[in-house]
């Protein structure tokens, strides 16, 4: 699908750009890019967070229809990784929004819901997303504060420009752990079903977040795919980054280059599958389409076949009920 047009003309009209200040500290790059390995597996990440991290609640407001509750904790990635996430940002900030009665009490259910670019607060999510929610299902809302945003944004920060490329892998791997924390939190206070959810760069993130958690969970990704680095190449955000800036960053310092280019460099199984599956998809789902109607052939068949039966065994019994009220001898 070609670039939109729509797309880019938006975007020349913003003054503002990413990524002002390069790709970032060469050493928060390796770490972080290290760490991806841990993060990326179910078993290996599920373990960076235990089930009773700790959560405060701070505040606790009751409506005529709903309960508004405010609460925070450390993000698990800056005990895990200490000075790669920026001071402002160590505090992870959020909203519960729950019904004042539930419609079954053994049935609590939670979504969590992360933001989109530019989605600062709580109030969006919590207005146009959340309460309907709560009005139409009955469901309760998370509403989590990005990293880098609102109550996280650093003050030299403008809006949501990140300063740094490295700071949108750090986003990711906050949202990731805080996920988790959140998770384990309302299990402990009895809520579930529970499920998370976001739009766009919420749906992405989203999807990294729920691929941790080894229980059954709702995943509705909103507007999203599978990789943001097309949004930020082809995409309406590729005319946000000074791109000169950071062609002259990566090739000042050979040794600088030459280590960026050897952890940006991603080949493992999950990128692989990922490749495969994209090359794939069309072939695979021709073959999906034709399996299901070979699947509804044979039911077919095994239908006609169990109604011949069914029949032919009607027309025994009778055939034997009749034998038996003339007292007729069949072999004869």
């Amino acid at each position: 699908m070609p670039p939109s047009k729509l797309d880019s003309l938006y975007r020349r009209m913003l003054i503002t750009r990413f990524f002002e200040k390069g790709w970032g500290k060469p050493e928060n790059l390796h770490r972080v890019f290290q760490f991806r390995k841990i993060i990326s597996c179910r078993e290996t990440c599920f373990k960076l967070v235990p089930r009773d991290y700790p959560v405060e609640i701070t505040k606790k407001k009751r409506y005529s229809d709903s309960t508004l509750i405010e609460g925070n904790f450390t993000t698990p990635l800056e005990l895990h990784m200490p000075g790669v996430v920026p001071e402002a940002a160590q505090q992870a900030y959020f909203q519960l929004l729950l019904p004042n009665k539930w419609n079954n009490e053994q049935h609590k259910p939670i979504c969590i819901h992360l933001a989109g670019t530019g989605d600062h607060f709580f109030w969006r999510r919590r207005n146009f997303i959340a309460k309907p929610l709560l009005k139409d299902a009955n469901i309760g809302s998370i509403i989590l504060e990005n990293p880098f945003y609102g109550l996280r944004k650093p003050d030299d920060q403008i809006r949501s420009n990140l300063h740094n490329v490295s700071d949108i892998f750090v986003m990711g791997g906050c949202l990731i752990l805080e996920c988790l924390v959140l998770l384990h939190w309302c299990e402990r206070n009895g809520f579930g079903p529970l499920g998370i959810t976001g739009l766009s760069m919420g749906g992405h993130m989203a999807s990294l977040a729920a691929t941790n958690w080894p229980k059954p969970l709702v995943l509705v990704p909103c507007l999203s795919w599978s990789t943001a680095s097309a949004v930020f190449t082809t995409g309406v955000m590729s005319q946000s980054i000074n791109w000169d800036m950071l062609e002259t960053q990566y090739y000042s310092d050979g040794q600088y280059r030459e280590r960026l280019s050897k952890m940006v460099t991603i080949v493992d199984d999950a990128f692989t599958a990922g490749q495969n599956f994209i090359q794939n998809f069309n072939r695979s789902l021709h073959e999906l389409k034709e399996d299901i109607d070979d699947t509804r052939k044979i039911q077919s068949l095994q239908c006609e076949t169990h109604n011949n039966s069914v029949e032919d065994g009607n027309d025994s019994i009778f055939l034997s009920k009749a034998l038996e009220h003339n007292q007729v001898d069949p072999n004869t």
